[in-house]
Parts: structure tokens; sequence; C-alpha cells
């Protein structure tokens, strides 16, 4: 297949006042090598992205600015009006949700379930002295229970599965009420009833008119949840299509990205893909 021809191609119009993520210029090198950008992006509020790639395409590293957990080598980057590099990232932080896999090792593995979530309120991992009110508790009880794990409060958190793990990442990732939440891979390793039932529930969680601005990193496109308004498709480091999901969620796309012929398809709100 001949290389992917429309790199950098937006689908969306101009940034807007509503914009809660800028990124201008922006690049990522390690070793003396690029491994993200240079690249222009944006998200306002209202909108719920999923970013797109095969392994290596950089959407890890990408997710990883917005959540304010890397620093850019080049170019600048403002989350919620604020730049990264001339503000106090702990002030910032709580008002960004992150859930990543990476994050478990850091999990104490006896801590309770109930106390992982709360613990994000101080924005700490393992309880220790903090002192939670009445509305904290309440709040991470009503999120165990939005995702299917309340039963699992008093469990200690290294004796949970992957899918339950997940469930509970993306409590904590929302206890703080963050202004936006990003998912790096939340159905990852997850079995078919798993991803199903987690997908589901974040669709409807989603919908909710005062649920933040979320982006989703995955590598299948059957992990799109219902309610996603934008894509992102990257390889080599670089956008190659962004802006509406009907737009850039397509077959052309999709095959010129990951380098092989595939027929998508989308029927009830989901999307599918298949080689052809």
């Amino acid at each position: 297949m001949a290389e992917i021809a429309f790199w950098g191609h937006y689908l969306w119009g101009n940034m807007s006042e509503d914009t809660v993520v800028n990124l201008s210029q922006v690049s990522v090198t390690r070793d003396e090598r690029i491994i993200l950008g240079p690249l222009d992006f944006a998200i306002a509020e209202g909108e719920r992205w999923v970013i797109l790639g095969p392994n290596g395409a950089g959407k890890s590293t990408l997710l990883k600015l917005m959540a304010a957990m890397n620093f850019p080598t080049q170019g600048t980057v403002e989350i919620l009006g604020l730049r990264i590099g001339k503000v106090d990232l702990f002030e910032l932080r709580p008002r960004v949700g992150f859930c990543s896999s990476a994050m478990t090792e850091f999990i104490p593995s006896d801590e309770l379930v109930r106390d992982v979530v709360l613990t994000a309120a101080y924005a700490v991992l393992g309880r220790w002295n903090e002192n939670y009110d009445l509305w904290d508790e309440s709040r991470a009880i009503a999120l165990l229970t939005t995702f299917g794990v309340r039963n699992l409060g008093d469990r200690e958190f290294g004796t949970l599965s992957e899918g339950e793990r997940k469930r509970v990442q993306i409590c904590r990732a929302l206890m703080s009420d963050p202004e936006i939440l990003l998912l790096d891979e939340p159905a990852a390793g997850l079995d078919l009833g798993g991803r199903e039932d987690i997908l589901s529930r974040f669709a409807h969680f989603s919908r909710d008119s005062r649920a933040p601005v979320t982006v989703l990193v995955t590598h299948h496109i059957e992990e799109i949840p219902e309610g996603t308004t934008h894509a992102l498709l990257m390889k080599d480091g670089l956008i190659a299509v962004s802006g509406p999901v009907n737009d850039v969620v397509t077959s052309e796309h999709i095959s010129a990205v990951f380098g092989l012929p595939i027929a998508v398809l989308k029927e009830n709100g989901r999307f599918s893909a298949r080689a052809m």
C-alpha cells in the first residue's frame, strides 16, 4: 500500500474560546530521536475524543502531555488555559483525571479498593492520615456503584482481576471531579464480556451533561464507546487525520494508517473492522 498521504489533515474548524486543550508545534525527543510531532492539536469543551493508531504511533506520549505527566521538548501545551512549565502542576493535575495501566504498579496491593478511590481527593497513593468528609466518602461509593464495583470496596486492590482493577482506576480518575478525563487503553487485557461491560458503563456515564471532556486511547476501533464525537489517527508520531469521528474512522483512513486494506463498519453506534 502507498505511504499515507494526508498527514496533518484536520477536518474540524478553528480553535474556539471554549478550548480546554491546546498543543502548538509540540514535539518530544528521546535519545536524540523525535518520537512525537511536531504537531498542533486542540480539544473543545463538550467533546469526546478517541485516539487511534498502531503500536509506537505516539498515542500514549500525547496523552501524557495532556495529563501534565510529561513535558514537550519543543512547543507549548496549554491545559484548561494554563501553560505547562509556567503553572504549579500540583494545582493542575487534580483537574485532569488520568487512568493508565502503568499507574497500577504504584498502587499498594494491600490498599482497600475504597481507599484507592478516596485518596485521589488528595492526589496521593496509599492512605495515611488524611481526613475525608462525608462528601468524599459518598462520591467514592457513587463512582464505585456507577462502574459496577461497589461490592469490592472492602477488598484489597491486589486481589482484583484485571477488569476490576480497570474499573477502580477509572473511579479513582474521576474522584476529584476533573474537567478532563484521559483514558489510556481502558479495555486492554479484558475478555469480550469485560470489554463490553466497561464500554457500556462508560458510554452511559459520558451521556451525563456534567461528565468531563474525555480522551480515550486504543488500538482497536471496536473499543470506541458510543457517544464519541471526535477521532484522531496517528502514525510514526504524527497526526494523520483528525476531526468528527464519522469522517475520520473510515475504511480509507484506517487502511492507510495501519497499512492493510481494512473495511470499517458502523452499526448501532459502534464501529467494527475486518481485513479485506
